[in-house]
């Protein structure tokens, strides 16, 4: 089976679980019957315990590229717009990313604080949160793109800052380095309003996220373990984007709208390409969706997909 094969076929065979709703944010959750044991890190885990160092590439540093050393036994998972906060400025990774175990890998990210280019810290820390949805699905667009024009994983940095300029006006943050981590802490009380209503339920391995019951995204993971540690990033990043759009209209979260989701994503085109890591790295683009998956170690272990259906 290809890559691209168990990207469709993990996306084709998840159930749903009872909708969980939480003011204009809808959570679906994914379920699996049968899944592996978690035989990676999360990357939080793993600069707890010391066994990962991400810094800059040099003294002099590369806004679109980070250095990461894997010291653990273990491969380490790090997440397609997991913010990266320290060093010269704080940046997202440009994708879903499973390290090999002591290894060092030169990883691609972008810039979501345009105002800075001063070293904070020797290393990076992981924030609490992933870049927002939409914009996520915006630098995922710029990413598949570049990789198909040039074979590289860049995103059009303008254009990310230009996302967060738009979403700060919006909500009134404001920040002298024009750090999108602004407005995750000027909204934290709330954020965490939205990260405990959603709940993981057994068997649960991603989600399907509806802000005013459009603008889908779907989050699946190959483990309940893995959402477990990683769902209250993703669950932050929907949260800002429905706190954005919270005075539009909304139209019910029906199960025919979440299914068309589904239908969409294992409908679309898939380009492979080697991944920066372990794996494949699946780019997936439609005319009412775009993602991109990592498939490893013969399954898949992340997919993100975005969808306006």
């Amino acid at each position: 089976m290809t890559a691209a094969e168990k990207v469709f076929e993990a996306v084709r065979g998840v159930t749903f679980g009872p909708e969980q709703s939480f003011r204009n944010l809808t959570l679906i959750p994914l379920m699996a019957t049968h899944t592996p044991e978690t035989d990676y890190m999360i990357l939080d885990d793993a600069l707890a315990e010391g066994l990962v160092e991400i810094g800059e590439t040099s003294e002099a540093g590369r806004v679109p590229e980070l250095n990461v050393l894997n010291r653990a036994a273990k491969a380490v998972l790090l997440l397609d717009g997991e913010e990266l906060i320290g060093a010269k400025q704080n940046r997202v990774l440009n994708l879903s990313i499973l390290v090999p175990s002591h290894s060092s890998k030169t990883i691609p990210v972008s810039c979501v604080e345009a105002g800075r280019w001063s070293r904070r810290s020797a290393h990076f820390a992981a924030a609490p949160r992933t870049q927002n949805a939409e914009d996520r699905y915006a630098r995922m667009q710029q990413v598949t793109e570049s990789l198909r024009v040039s074979g590289t994983r860049r995103s059009d940095q303008g254009a990310v800052w230009a996302g967060i300029e738009m979403k700060m006006s919006r909500l009134g943050s404001k920040s002298d380095t024009a750090a999108m981590s602004a407005m995750y802490e000027d909204l934290k009380r709330p954020l965490d309003e939205f990260v405990a209503a959603f709940r993981a339920i057994d068997g649960q391995v991603g989600a399907l996220f509806l802000v005013n019951g459009r603008r889908a995204g779907l989050e699946l993971f190959d483990t309940p373990a893995a959402w477990n540690k990683l769902s209250s990033k993703l669950v932050r990043s929907y949260a800002l984007d429905a706190i954005d759009r919270s005075r539009e209209s909304a139209v019910p979260a029906t199960p025919e709208r979440a299914r068309a989701v589904i239908d969409a994503i294992t409908s679309s085109q898939a380009s492979v390409f080697e991944a920066v890591g372990e794996g494949s790295d699946v780019r997936l683009t439609g005319a009412d969706v775009g993602g991109a998956a990592l498939v490893a170690r013969g399954r898949t272990i992340h997919v993100s997909a975005f969808a306006t259906v």
